[in-house]
């Protein structure tokens, strides 16, 4: 198991274990983090799943593809760390990275 963490923009942190090739909005749907909505179920068509990871974390996740960089176009608050998480699927890479829920998915 991997274990991943959630910041959620009031403070609170959530550690949740996941398997390999789970995509992380999977997780946050299922431990029922708040502000990941995955609207459209993890097909890279609303952005409501965005998060935050710091520049350490980024450099462990792979590159984003052309949809999830059209889908961020339409994110609130998105800078150089923002990803959809329903294009994040887990690896031994994600072992203790941070996504942070951003303010403005709430």
């Amino acid at each position: 198991m991997i274990s991943i963490e959630f910041h959620t923009a009031d403070g609170e942190r959530l550690q949740c274990t996941a398997h390999e090739g789970t995509s992380v909005m999977e997780i946050a749907v299922a431990h029922n983090v708040p502000g990941i909505d995955a609207d459209c179920g993890g097909a890279c068509a609303c952005a409501t799943c965005h998060v935050h990871v710091d520049p350490e974390g980024m450099a462990r996740l792979p590159p984003r593809g052309d949809q999830e960089l059209k889908m961020l176009a339409f994110a609130v608050g998105v800078d150089d760390g923002s990803r959809l998480s329903c294009q994040l699927p887990v690896s031994a890479a994600y072992q203790g990275v941070v996504f942070r829920v951003p303010a403005s998915q709430y």
